[in-house]
């Protein structure tokens, strides 16, 4: 499930900067506090657990990662940049057993690949991102 995960995250991230997505309302706050900035919209997201964070661990190339998770949340979107309306985008937050929050991006404005790579953790959610997933 992994691999396939991976391959349709893959797929989305290179494909984004050609289609247009349906955008999902959220209730969390954006701007000031918020993990992404103002005018950041959610269209997918993906939600990870592993209790202990034994073994648990990921990797966002050219953006970050973190060994021992206990929980992430991964956000891909569009966001306007200058005079680009839609520049692709992927937000993360994380706790680990050594950090009580962490978070980092990637934001593309051509067709390079946005992806993350996740091993050992359980996939709790996957989908749209809506204010009663949250």
């Amino acid at each position: 499930m992994s691999k396939r995960f991976l391959a349709l995250f893959l797929v989305a991230a290179a494909a984004w900067a050609f289609v247009t997505p349906l955008w999902a309302q959220s209730e969390r706050p954006i701007g000031k506090g918020s993990i992404y900035p103002k005018g950041f919209q959610v269209a997918l997201e993906w939600r990870y657990s592993c209790p202990d964070g034994k073994g648990c661990s990921f990797n966002c190339p050219g953006s970050g990662g973190a060994n021992n998770v206990t929980t992430l949340s991964i956000y891909l979107g569009s966001i306007p940049i200058g005079k680009i309306e839609n520049s692709a985008g992927v937000f993360y937050e994380f706790t680990s057993t050594q950090l009580p929050r962490g978070n980092g991006f990637a934001i593309t404005t051509g067709i390079s690949t946005l992806a993350c790579q996740v091993q050992g953790m359980n996939l709790d959610y996957s989908g749209s991102s809506t204010p009663k997933d949250r």
